[in-house]
């Protein structure tokens, strides 16, 4: 029998008249990679951020080798031998990547009250080039790196010291094909060294293929623990949700005709470093997937269509001749974008709900007057966060307290509740669990049935295969291939135009 590493003890935790944790029990084995999984709001993240010390517990136990544990925060949490990789930007804007790896533990590298940059800059360039991450400079700042460098860089900042139990929080999800093989490297190393790996996603065929255990939560209550070899998929969702998912998950149609009306011409759109020369047409009723690795640039292409990249080259043009060039001009014309990195660039955090969701539809909110009202603020915003099932205390409710994918309903919700008709998606289902996952591709089926157009940015392959009319590759920054529709379509076929 394995031996315990971690038991967790009646855990409970409440935020407000939400309990997020309802007295959690379950035990956690030394050398095993032990997945949680649950719907959104399942209280995956309430847990593994209760142990890591991000928040407070209200009751109940963690015990660790034998040793009853309560970390304050982070810094405690490893100094008890616990790292967490959290599910959004885990870094610091304004501190090097050194300070980032070493933070709350920079004395290590202070003598006599003075620190020693360069022996910190030193070790972290030893450490990055041990993981295969030299191309990511030490003294650089942090801000300079992109979102998927930055979570190679926590991978660092979580794993190097050697800890006890690493805690991976839906990371994958932020990762290109390139980045998840190196964490699920990484996962391994922590295995074969004897650690544990608490590993969160919403990825059933990835947790199937990588976990040796696997713990099920509910509306924050412990399920069951199962070992992977005795469950298959279909198992995992009917514990997950409680029934049978059933229906239609992608689009099950094949040969339909797209319309001939262009609604968005690109061309030579142009971001220095990141893309050249892009153009395309987008028609309507359509869904037009991008693909590609980390660095082919596919992530810039919602932002650039959008009038966000401030550097941006060449033309993005509508039907009735209109250029797009800025956000406001964006907005004004019906156009919706949800960036990858929701946290920073897709919602305001410290603000509710209610005020996330009604931001870009306050023009057609106000009345004669100008004014707003909150009553039709606040019916508004339950409206549309009804429509994407958003599990929340209420409207009022801070986005920040959200869990990673009730976060994603609400960025989906404000423009749902726009009627956009030109919707630039990038990666719409990162951090959402199958149930919900499922409910979105309906709803962008339903939508381009209606008329509406949709980019699609997407690393998930089976997505885009399952969901788009047509699927352009960019490589290096470029466009690499564009590929139709077809039931005979599979991954082998995207990848051989992404490398």
């Amino acid at each position: 029998m394995s031996e315990i590493r971690l038991q967790v003890k009646n855990v409970s935790k409440s935020f407000g008249i939400t309990k997020a944790l309802q007295d959690v029990s379950f035990d956690i084995a030394k050398g095993e990679i032990h997945a949680l999984i649950g719907e959104n709001g399942s209280g995956k993240s309430t847990l593994t951020n209760s142990l890591t010390g991000i928040y407070q517990k209200d009751s109940g136990q963690f015990i660790l080798d034998g040793v009853e544990v309560n970390p304050r925060n982070q810094v405690e949490a490893n100094n008890e031998g616990i790292s967490i990789i959290v599910q959004e930007l885990g870094t610091l804007d304004g501190l090097t990547v050194a300070e980032n790896i070493f933070l709350g533990h920079e004395n290590k590298f202070v003598k006599c009250g003075i620190k020693n940059t360069g022996a910190m800059n030193r070790k972290a360039t030893e450490l990055l080039k041990e993981y295969g991450f030299e191309r990511i400079k030490a003294s650089d700042m942090i801000e300079h790196y992109n979102f998927e460098d930055r979570k190679l860089v926590e991978i660092v900042k979580a794993t190097y010291f050697n800890p006890k139990i690493v805690v991976i929080d839906e990371t994958t999800t932020a990762l290109s094909g390139e980045g998840r093989e190196e964490l699920y490297k990484q996962m391994k190393r922590i295995r074969e060294a004897g650690n544990t790996v608490i590993f969160i996603s919403h990825d059933l065929p990835e947790v199937l293929r990588l976990s040796d255990t696997i713990t099920v939560l509910r509306d924050g209550v412990y399920i069951d623990t199962v070992k992977s070899s005795d469950v298959d998929e279909d198992g995992l969702k009917k514990l997950m949700v409680g029934r049978e998912v059933s229906g239609e998950y992608y689009r099950a149609d094949y040969g339909e005709r797209v319309s001939d009306e262009v609604v968005m011409r690109v061309k030579n759109v142009t971001v220095p470093g990141l893309i050249s020369n892009v153009s395309f047409d987008l028609h309507r009723g359509e869904i037009l997937g991008f693909g590609g690795l980390s660095e082919s640039g596919m992530h810039e292409i919602g932002k650039a269509c959008f009038g966000a990249s401030f550097d941006r080259e060449g033309t993005v043009e509508l039907q009735d001749g209109t250029q797009i060039n800025d956000i406001p001009t964006a907005i004004a014309h019906s156009i919706a974008y949800t960036s990858k990195d929701r946290d920073n660039e897709s919602l305001v955090m410290n603000q509710s709900i209610r005020d996330n969701i009604c931001l870009p539809s306050l023009k057609t909110l106000a009345n004669k007057l100008h004014l707003l009202r909150d009553g039709k603020l606040k019916k508004f915003a339950q409206q549309f966060a009804a429509t994407m099932s958003t599990k929340m205390e209420s409207v009022d409710q801070f986005a920040s307290n959200l869990s990673g994918g009730n976060k994603q309903k609400v960025v989906l919700a404000r423009w749902i509740g726009k009627d956009s008709d030109i919707l630039l998606l990038d990666s719409p289902t990162r951090g959402i669990d199958v149930k919900v996952k499922q409910d979105i591709y309906q709803l962008m089926d339903k939508m381009r049935k209606e008329g509406k157009s949709i980019v699609m940015i997407s690393e998930e392959l089976m997505e885009l295969i399952g969901m788009c009319d047509r699927i352009i590759i960019m490589k290096d920054g470029e466009i690499n291939g564009e590929i139709m529709r077809d039931k005979d379509m599979d991954e082998n076929t995207l990848i051989a135009k992404m490398v």
